[in-house]
């Protein structure tokens, strides 16, 4: 791609500058495609990826204006040329404010046409230079899957280094999104126990009956639907790290064995009265506030002590927006080679977006954008256009929505979470309730407590 020649695309109604612009441009190094019209441009356009178009500004059917507006919209990266063979000041100034980068009056200054075909190549060249760029320091500034080059990741980073040899415990918090597991699967490549297993298991989407099977195991008939014995996960990560994804869902009585397994590696598998030997490194993680937790009646104050030995908070993307460029260059990459397109980075008015949009879910809502955006791309860059339609608005909407933080997860601790805003957000992503939580920076679990405390569900 690298070597792809620029492409430039005429747009006049007379064959024989559609002729010469040709012999011109290629004796530039250009490829060239010429049309005749505007009425079936549109339509051609994305098949086109012209870099630079030069563009009659007085032709009937389509005008040059409108055409210039059609390529600015879809494909913001192609630079627009117009001509014409009447100029005049006030229709320069409108072709400049609408993103024209010059305005030629015809017969056509072939000299001038040079040098803006030169600016047209260093720029796609320095586009390149850039994307490149952004992607090595994205490489560069990637600890485990996570990306960062923020003084917060970069303290991250180093905290992660000198805890993951010894602590036996951790505590992770930090608002959904913020890439929490990475940080666990971190810890325990870094660990001693990297040659044994990493068993990840999400609280939040067990119904109560069946936690406690599922972390200590049960004996046959213990229940019914117990056919078989089945070991638990305490007993699967023996030897090695056991990662529990948003604790604070779990139920009181599952706390207190999961505090036994803990501090004295024993478990009981239901249905029996033998209690297993495990040896398990723990990692928790929360989105909510757990000393608040406590406090409410909801956690167990000695398993807090017990998990919180090692606390690692993760700061929100919102507060560490000079990642964001690098986030998106990785996901750009990842994703333009996913789905077979060649592109170079994002537009200006798409990078402003993605620099102010709030970001209530995080890294994982980014990621989750800019592979939708990358989907509908029809360009080399993503648009503003693309990139607003990918937010689905959140730009605009984000503001009136809760800002999930590393709070508890309550109705008490959450006010704002009121019932007009739990139901407006289910309008939005179409009653999908795990979309809503996430939307809402809140577990399912927890949607369904305010479901039933607001009527609604």
């Amino acid at each position: 791609m690298a070597d792809r020649r620029p492409v430039l695309l005429v747009v006049d109604d007379e064959p024989a500058i559609l002729g010469i612009v040709r012999r011109f441009a290629e004796s530039e190094d250009f490829d060239v495609a010429t049309h005749a019209g505007g009425r079936d441009l549109v339509a051609e356009l994305p098949a086109l990826k012209p870099d630079v178009a030069l563009v009659d500004r007085n032709m009937p059917e389509v005008g040059g204006l409108d055409i210039l507006r059609t390529i600015r919209e879809i494909d913001p990266a192609c630079q627009v040329i117009l001509m014409t063979g009447e100029a005049t000041v006030d229709s320069a100034v409108e072709a400049v404010k609408l993103g024209a980068l010059d305005y030629l009056s015809k017969p056509l200054d072939f000299d001038r046409l040079r040098e803006l075909l030169s600016t047209v190549r260093h720029g796609i060249e320095r586009r390149r230079r850039l994307l490149a760029a952004d992607t090595e320091l994205a490489s560069r500034f990637e600890f485990y899957g996570m990306i960062g080059r923020s003084p917060a990741m970069q303290e991250l980073f180093d905290l992660i280094r000198r805890l993951a040899p010894h602590a036996r415990t951790a505590l992770l918090t930090g608002e959904t999104g913020t890439g929490k597991e990475l940080v666990a699967r971190a810890m325990h490549r870094l660990g001693p126990r990297r040659d044994r297993r990493l068993v990840v298991f999400n609280c939040s989407a067990i119904v109560d009956t069946l936690f406690e099977s599922e972390l200590f195991g049960h004996t046959r008939g213990a229940f019914t639907g117990a056919v078989d014995s089945k070991a638990g996960l305490f007993e699967t990560a023996d030897r090695g790290t056991l990662f529990l994804d948003e604790v604070g869902e779990l139920p009181l009585a599952v706390q207190a064995k999961l505090l036994r397994a803990i501090e004295y590696g024993e478990v009981q598998r239901v249905g029996s009265s033998e209690a297993r030997r495990v040896d398990v490194r723990t990692i928790a993680a929360t989105n909510r506030r757990l000393s608040d937790e406590v406090s409410a009646g909801r956690f167990r104050q000695d398993l807090y002590y017990r998990l919180n030995v090692v606390d690692i908070g993760l700061r929100p993307l919102r507060e560490r927006r000079e990642d964001i460029p690098y986030l998106t260059a990785a996901f750009v990459k990842e994703f333009g080679e996913r789905f077979g397109k060649s592109l170079t980075g994002v537009s200006p008015g798409a990078e402003r977006l993605l620099h102010n949009a709030p970001w209530p879910g995080n890294i994982r809502e980014l990621r989750n954008m800019i592979e939708r955006a990358c989907m509908l791309s029809e360009g080399r860059m993503l648009s503003e256009r693309e990139v607003l339609h990918a937010l689905g608005g959140a730009t605009q909407r984000g503001p009136t929505l809760p800002q999930p933080a590393a709070q508890a997860d309550s109705l008490d601790a959450q006010p704002q979470l009121d019932g007009r805003t739990v139901e407006r957000v289910l309008q939005q992503v179409g009653g999908n309730r795990s979309a809503a939580a996430r939307r809402l920076g809140i577990s399912r679990r927890a949607l369904y407590r305010r479901l039933d405390a607001f009527g609604l569900r």
